[in-house]
């Protein structure tokens, strides 16, 4: 018996995984006979992994701004790495190993046992959350983990870095195809087909490509990858609107000052014009009172004057890049609405697609497919002589 070995990134939903709601792929009636591994907060995670790192690298730290408050926000929000990272893998497909026939309760088994040792496997990988579903069409494993490295210069010395787990695990990324992940996953798909011979099957080798996916599933999985990089991209504007506020509550701060120069101005003895001593003439109190007085406070207001300019000038400019930002950001949301609205409608398509080929079978659909596009070719065909005429 041969069978493929599907090995895919995933979205990383725990909730779905977890059945805290349920898909229209899913069926409730079969959700008893999932395996749920493990489902912890990934929050929770973070502070076991990265807490005393954390609290190291803060204590070095002589600037306010370069603290960390919460490391899961800071990589939640990075460009760099993700919170945490997902694979999905499955054996064969809804036509050979359907869960609801014998053959899906031997990959059950198989994909079980493969689990068993996946994290003494990965010890750079903590896995926080991991399913594997009966409830769907082919049986499937969803394993969640968040990579990290240890004794690290740059950072804190425990940090996130899928490269460096996989580094530290023995992959080294080579060409462009042969990056750390594409070469542990092909480890891993090893792994998994060692499981797959003790059980009397054979790994049904097809081509490099990873994932099999029909055009609706690519654009969906395309429209996710936008969704996500705008997503960054807000998170980032977020951040700079953030450091704006704090600059201008400074100004704030400056004007108070400014407001505190002008009271000693008026109440401080060192700004007061004191009573003649003695017989001094007016010549001489002139000379040693009231001229160095007055040139002290020339200089004062020279440099009040002058420090509010500035302030006024900066607070303009800030007020200036504030709205800029507020309108970019307004476009972002909106162009990521509009990205999700259109996932949501590829996924009800792919759906549909689905269900028309599980109703009327792969062998009619095909067909009918077949049959459009060599309708759609001879119309092309008969345009083109159209226009040559």
């Amino acid at each position: 018996m041969k069978r493929t070995i599907s090995a895919m990134v995933g979205k990383g939903s725990v909730k779905h995984n977890s059945r805290l709601f349920t898909a229209e792929n899913v069926d409730p009636d079969r959700t008893h006979l999932n395996i749920n591994y493990c489902n912890r907060n990934v929050k929770t995670v973070y502070h076991e992994l990265f807490d005393e790192a954390l609290k190291r690298y803060n204590d070095k730290q002589t600037r306010a701004d370069r603290r960390i408050d919460d490391y899961y926000e800071k990589i939640r929000s990075s460009k760099q790495e993700k919170p945490f990272h997902e694979i999905i893998l499955q054996i064969g497909n809804v036509d050979d190993m359907n869960a609801q026939c014998e053959n899906g309760q031997l990959a059950k088994q198989i994909l079980d046992e493969y689990y068993r040792g996946f994290q003494q496997r990965n010890p750079n990988l903590y896995v926080f959350s991991a399913h594997l579903h009966m409830d769907e069409a082919t049986p499937h494993l969803h394993i969640d983990f968040v990579p990290f490295t240890t004794g690290s210069k740059r950072g804190l010395d425990t940090r996130v870095s899928l490269k460096q787990a996989l580094a530290a695990q023995g992959f080294k990324g080579g060409t462009r195809g042969a990056t750390e992940w594409n070469q542990w996953v092909q480890s891993e798909k090893e792994q998994l087909a060692a499981v797959m011979e003790r059980y009397g099957i054979e790994w049904e080798r097809k081509g490099t490509h990873e994932k099999h996916l029909d055009v609706l599933d690519y654009k969906v999985q395309e429209r996710s990858k936008e969704i996500e990089v705008l997503e960054a991209k807000i998170a980032t504007k977020h951040d700079e609107v953030k450091s704006l506020s704090a600059r201008v509550d400074n100004f704030s701060k400056g004007l108070a000052e400014l407001q505190k120069v002008e009271q000693a101005l008026d109440t401080d003895t060192a700004f007061q014009l004191p009573e003649p001593q003695g017989l001094m003439t007016a010549k001489s109190y002139k000379t040693k009172v009231a001229e160095p007085l007055v040139k002290k406070l020339k200089s004062l207001i020279k440099r009040v004057l002058a420090r509010c300019f500035e302030a006024m000038d900066s607070y303009y400019r800030l007020n200036v890049t504030n709205a800029n930002l507020y309108r970019e950001n307004e476009k972002l949301s909106k162009v990521n609405d509009h990205l999700k609205g259109e996932n949501d409608s590829l996924r009800s398509e792919n759906r549909d697609y689905k269900l028309l080929r599980k109703v009327f079978g792969n062998k009619q659909i095909d067909g009918l497919l077949a049959q459009a596009r060599q309708s759609k070719q001879r119309d092309k065909r008969f345009r083109n002589m159209q226009n040559e005429r």
